[in-house]
C-alpha cells in the first residue's frame, strides 16, 4: 500500500465499485468522484453512497482511508444527444458497428475533469473501471486511449498523474473474482445487490446477478460473467 492519495471514478456500477475496493487496498487516502450527465440509468447515482458506506464497513482500515465524495454535473453530453444512454430510444448497433449506447468523448471528458479535481485535491492517482477485454466496443475504454490521456493530462497540468485501470485486461468473471479476493463474500454480495449496471435503469427485476432489465448489453455482460464465476 502507498500513502499517496487516489481519486476513484465511482459511477455506482459493478466495475467502479470493484475499483473502489481495489484502491482502498492500495492507497492510504481515497476519495471518489461521480458524474451526473443526464444518463438514462441515473438510478446508478443512488447506489454510490450505499456502495461507499458498505465497502467502508467491510474493513476498519478501509473506512479510515475513505475520504469525501465529489459529484460533478455535466449536462452537455446529454444536450449533444444521439445516444441511447441519455434518451429513451431502443438500444441497437450503429452503422459503424458500435452500440448506440456509446457517448462520444464521455471518458475523455470524465478523466479530464477528474484530473482537474485530482489536482485540486492534492492527489496523484486516478482509478477508473474501464476495460478493453470484456466491454461493448467503446474506443474510449481502450488502453491506448487511457495512456494517451494520462500523457495529455500530465503535460497540460504540469503534473505526474498515474491513471490506474485494474480491470483493463480481465473479463467480468475476473472482475467478480477480483472482488472476492479483495473483500471476500461480503464485497461480492454488496456489489451484487447494491451496484447498478443496467443501461435502461431497471431496478424492478431481480436476477441471480443483481438488478436490471436482463437484456441490454450491460446486463448480458454482467449476467454471463456471474454465471461463469459462480459455476
Amino acid at each position: 500500500m502507498t500513502g499517496d492519495g487516489a481519486l476513484v471514478l465511482l459511477s455506482g456500477g459493478q466495475d467502479s465499485a470493484t475499483c473502489l475496493a481495489w484502491a482502498l487496498d492500495h492507497f492510504g487516502r481515497v476519495e471518489t468522484g461521480g458524474f451526473a450527465y443526464g444518463q438514462r440509468h441515473a438510478v446508478e447515482m443512488g447506489c454510490r453512497e450505499r456502495l461507499r458506506h458498505g465497502i467502508g464497513a467491510i474493513r476498519p482500515e478501509w473506512r479510515a482511508r475513505l475520504g469525501p465524495d465529489h459529484l460533478l454535473e455535466i449536462g452537455t453530453l446529454a444536450a449533444i444527444g444521439g445516444t441511447a444512454m441519455a434518451a429513451e430510444v431502443e438500444i441497437a448497433a450503429r452503422e459503424d458497428g458500435l452500440p448506440n449506447t456509446f457517448v462520444p468523448g464521455r471518458n475523455i471528458v470524465f478523466l479530464t475533469l477528474a484530473g482537474a479535481l485530482t489536482h485540486r485535491r492534492g492527489l496523484r492517482h486516478l482509478v477508473t473501471g474501464v476495460c478493453e477485454t470484456d466491454y461493448s466496443g467503446y474506443p474510449d475504454c481502450r488502453d491506448d486511449t487511457i495512456k494517451a490521456l494520462q500523457a495529455t493530462l500530465n503535460l497540460g497540468m504540469a503534473t505526474q498523474f498515474v491513471i490506474h485501470t485494474p480491470l483493463m485486461w480481465i473479463d467480468k468473471v475476473g472482475t467478480w473474482a477480483m472482488a472476492r479476493k479483495i473483500g471476500g463474500d461480503a464485497l461480492v454480495e454488496l456489489i451484487r445487490w447494491e451496484s447498478h449496471t443496467c443501461y435502461t435503469g431497471d431496478r424492478t427485476h431481480r436476477w441471480e446477478w443483481g438488478y436490471g432489465c436482463g437484456s441490454c448489453p450491460a446486463c448480458e455482460l454482467r449476467s454471463d460473467g456471474w454465471r461463469a464465476y459462480s459455476d
